[in-house]
């Protein structure tokens, strides 16, 4: 599908010139999109075919039908050829930097995360493949129609560069943890990194910063609540691994009564609407009560899950019980992806496997999951996740002409079943255009492939040996 861009120039009434007049200041745009199947995601979730969706700088200002290409002048105007115009997705939960490590430890490890994962990141990671490989994530994921992601890593500082020189909008949480890692040579030295991340980026556009606590069993009670603490002061996120596996509540210290995580995490009185809990597969109904009380986010990794053997999560009952909820990759070292088009057919096909019920999980749920869900899910629905009025100008086009999106009798449907990330064709984040015609605008693609190549180059062998050894080393999950 090929885009056709447009030039407007306003024109003024000059003496002689016909009946030509001056187009008022206010009516005056900086892009339109049109002849778009518009899936808004609004509180109707109205579908407007042969749509218009008008944006001013950051912000769009008007959706509706072709009445709107006579109130409105721009610079540019993107002629969307029929494609389904919708709300840029979000992933919200990654560890983008381990895509440098993707396809590694795939040689059916039982302890991968202990034995595999931390041992190759304390042996590899530094501040440039951080940044190189958020670099190359980001990319993945504008090329794949995901406008905002939110993450728990390392070096987040190189992150939010790297981010915001591709141009998506970011949740970015510096990884707090029990041992030294790579940017904390003490026990805990994220909860530092973090403070001074937090008042580098707190007012930044598309980067919000966040504490990132790793787990319930690999941060103290004390720890977590000093995060929580702080995150009330400043006024951030906390992002948090949640009920991944069965056995945390055992390996949780200062857990005398066995509660289960959630139930731990509101006993000691940090579980609140600042909250994002990454997985929640291994919960109950209770626990689903006091996250709803909380006004906590729940990030749903159901092909992560699958691939990992973890568990299928309540997603389907905390869907039903309005519980705000969005979709997430996992790590790339997880999932193996970072997009979220396969993740869309997961999501639903494991909850219709797992209640045996083929009616569950419609598609339009799903697409709901993956825009306004994600951003209530992160606490940002009142800026992103629809394209409504007054919104900030995250928006994807999907061409609806390869074969593979024919016929498109239900987009929904079409998006969740059919569609892959070669068939987003547009990326615009915060109104500025990432990716056109599936060309990225703001970063040079073959420097990002040159710095790849030499991180995989000199990984490769310590890789192979490591794998040796983790294949022999027992799962802690058992």
């Amino acid at each position: 599908m090929h885009i056709k861009i447009s030039l407007i120039t306003t024109l003024l009434l000059i003496s002689g010139c016909g009946s030509l007049s001056s187009i008022p200041p206010d009516s005056q745009v900086s892009l339109i999109i049109k002849n778009g199947q518009i899936i808004t995601m609004n509180g109707q979730k109205q579908l407007i075919e042969n749509g218009v969706v008008i944006i001013n700088n950051d912000t769009i200002v008007a959706v509706g039908d072709q009445t709107l290409l006579a109130q409105y002048q721009a610079t540019r105007i993107i002629d969307a050829q029929n494609g389904i115009v919708m709300p840029g997705m979000v992933n919200t939960h990654n560890h983008l930097p381990m895509i440098a490590f993707r396809g590694l430890g795939e040689e059916g490890i039982e302890n991968r995360l202990f034995a595999y994962f931390f041992p190759l990141e304390s042996e590899k990671l530094s501040r440039d493949l951080i940044y190189q490989a958020t670099r190359l994530g980001a990319i993945d994921l504008a090329q794949s129609g995901v406008t905002t992601f939110a993450d728990m890593y390392y070096h987040v500082d190189e992150m939010a560069k790297a981010t915001k020189e591709i141009g998506l909008r970011a949740v970015l949480g510096e990884t707090v943890i029990k041992f030294p890692v790579v940017d904390a040579k003490q026990p805990y030295g994220g909860l530092e990194y973090t403070q001074k991340f937090i008042t580098q980026y707190q007012h930044d556009p598309l980067i919000t910063p966040a504490f990132a606590p790793h787990a319930a069993y690999t941060v103290s009670k004390q720890k977590l609540q000093q995060i929580n603490t702080l995150s009330k002061k400043l006024n951030v996120p906390v992002l948090i691994h949640v009920g991944e596996f069965g056995n945390e509540a055992a390996r949780i210290n200062d857990n005398p009564k066995q509660l289960s995580p959630v139930a731990w995490l509101k006993d000691i009185g940090v579980l609140d609407q600042r909250m994002v809990l990454a997985h929640a597969i291994h919960i109950n109904q209770a626990d689903i009560d006091l996250i709803k009380q909380s006004g906590a986010g729940i990030a749903y990794n159901p092909m992560a899950n699958a691939k990992g053997a973890t568990g299928i999560a309540p997603a389907w009952e905390m869907y039903q019980q309005r519980v705000p909820m969005g979709l997430g990759t996992d790590g790339p070292m997880s999932s193996n992806q970072v997009d979220l088009w396969r993740t869309l057919s997961y999501a639903a096909n494991m909850q219709r496997l797992k209640h045996n019920d083929r009616t569950i999980m419609i598609p339009e749920q799903v697409i709901e999951l993956a825009t306004i869900g994600g951003a209530r899910a992160l606490h940002m629905d009142d800026k992103i996740g629809s394209l409504e009025v007054g919104k900030k100008a995250d928006v994807i086009i999907v061409e609806t002409q390869s074969a593979n999106m024919m016929p498109n009798y239900n987009p929904y449907a079409t998006l969740v079943y059919q569609a892959n990330p070669s068939n987003v064709t547009t990326t615009i984040v915060n109104g500025n255009i990432v990716m056109e015609q599936r060309q990225m605008v703001h970063v040079d693609t073959a420097d990002v492939t040159r710095h790849i190549r030499a991180i995989e180059a000199d990984i490769t062998a310590f890789a192979k040996e490591l794998a040796k050894k983790a294949i022999t080393s027992p799962s802690l999950m058992k």
